[in-house]
């Protein structure tokens, strides 16, 4: 991709993220806590989970937790660009298995904006159908990012357009499914085993196109999730926490974690050839 296209679509990626921001700000300023009164409150609520101060008297009970999304928000935008991009380049140049496959780009981006919105509403209300949703965002991204990883391992199928849409129709379901299955198995299992997985298709594809593929992204989605985790684990010991700080460690993993997302589906997006 064009350097000048890629900053177009950062800068594009940064105006409706100021846009959304701007918004929040104002939702946050014009209503008050009571909006959630009645809600089932969650449990992460219950026992503090997170360090950050929870506001209830604010529409954004944990406002630094909650803006934070807006990470995921941008992100989001900026793979509905590509894929929007690959679109309308069909035919035009050569591609490779993603960029042949924008609809699987737009599921991917649509992920990451649902994350942003579940995780934000989760964090503004402290609720238990907040933390649901928020739980299906992250499993939403993961399992695309799972499965764009399945699609470039088994790079000898090649699939037909009908064979696409089912193949996008099938994640969608499980997604929505995920609902369920998420009530079933643990987190603390279900969300390593899906990065593992993840992790796993990553390692298998980069040495089937070692010298097409930048290993060193791989290698950054890899760090970036290692240290995400920890500093998770800090924040909910409560280690070194400053309630009212304006410097939340869960804002920060937030931001880890969609930037190794991101890493993990430019991995299979960008190759040499597009440099």
């Amino acid at each position: 991709m064009h350097r000048p296209l890629l900053i177009q679509m950062l800068l594009r990626s940064a105006t409706a993220t100021l846009w959304m921001f701007a918004g929040w700000i104002g939702l946050n300023s014009s209503l008050h806590g009571d909006v959630w009164a009645g809600m089932q409150v969650s449990k992460s609520a219950l026992t503090v989970e997170y360090c950050e101060f929870n506001h209830t008297d604010r529409f954004f009970h944990q406002p630094m937790n909650t803006y934070s999304n807006l990470a995921y928000f941008f992100l989001g935008i900026l793979v509905l660009q590509i894929a929007v991009s690959d679109y309308k380049t069909a035919g035009k140049q050569p591609k490779n298995r993603m960029q042949a496959f924008p609809l699987l780009s737009a599921l991917t981006g649509l992920c990451f904006i649902y994350l942003s919105v579940g995780s934000a509403f989760f964090h503004a209300s402290l609720t238990y159908i907040g933390q649901r949703v928020d739980m299906n965002g992250t499993y939403g991204l993961t399992l695309t990012l799972v499965s764009i990883g399945l699609y470039h391992v088994l790079h000898k199928i090649n699939f037909s357009e009908s064979a696409k849409q089912i193949w996008l129709v099938a994640l969608v379901v499980l997604i929505v499914l995920f609902f369920k299955i998420s009530l079933l198995i643990p987190s603390g299992i279900l969300l390593p085993t899906l990065i593992l997985s993840l992790l796993l298709l990553t390692g298998i594809h980069y040495f089937q196109f070692r010298k097409e593929r930048f290993g060193w992204v791989a290698i950054a989605s890899f760090i970036l999730i290692v240290v995400a985790i920890k500093i998770r684990t800090l924040d909910v010991q409560k280690f070194g926490c400053n309630p009212h700080s304006l410097v939340q460690g869960h804002a920060i993993w937030h931001l880890l974690t969609g930037l190794s997302s991101f890493c993990s589906y430019a991995f299979f997006r960008f190759t040499r050839s597009d440099s």
